[in-house]
């Protein structure tokens, strides 16, 4: 009978679990369709053209570039992400090929998203991540490169104002 009433409080908090997962995926699609429906009025529409590149990755990019002239390059973009390699020679120390984990963690965020993105659904990308790791190189550090692709890929997307082009980003 213990056992029972047990089995009659878990089959509730299932349901008011289920409830409530059914309210947070209706509430994520109603974002999802209104950053669908503001998306094509920025200059960032054209990331939408990407494999790989939904909504949500493109307006998570979108939010953390914030102004696209403020950016004079895809290199500084990069920078402010803080994925850049920082080098340290002060006190005798001296670390190399580590980031720096220094700068936005948004935009960081953002690039790493649009760089897994990339891994998943471009062919070129997939080619170059498997190259990497054939090389020996650990999962984060193929994910950092795939960053810097994706941000060099989506600043001169927004430069240019063009369509993804698999051929141009081999």
């Amino acid at each position: 009978m213990l056992v029972a009433g047990k089995a009659a409080v878990a089959r509730r908090v299932l349901a008011e679990d289920l409830a409530l997962l059914a309210e947070l995926d209706r509430q994520i699609g109603a974002v999802n369709q209104r950053l669908a429906a503001l998306l094509p009025a920025t200059p960032f529409a054209v990331l939408g053209s990407v494999p790989g590149w939904a909504t949500l990755r493109v307006a998570a990019y979108a939010a953390a570039v914030g102004d696209r002239a403020r950016w004079p390059s895809a290199r500084q973009l990069y920078r402010a992400a803080g994925l850049t390699p920082t080098l340290d020679e002060s006190a005798g120390r001296r670390r190399d090929g580590q980031i720096s984990r220094e700068g936005s963690v948004t935009l960081r965020r953002a690039l790493l998203g649009l760089g897994i993105g990339l891994w998943h659904c471009d062919p070129a990308a997939r080619a170059y991540a498997q190259q990497l790791r054939a090389r020996g190189k650990p999962g984060g550090v193929i994910a950092t490169a795939l960053a810097n692709r994706a941000n060099r890929i989506a600043s001169a997307m927004v430069r240019d104002q063009a369509v993804y082009d698999p051929t141009r980003w081999r």
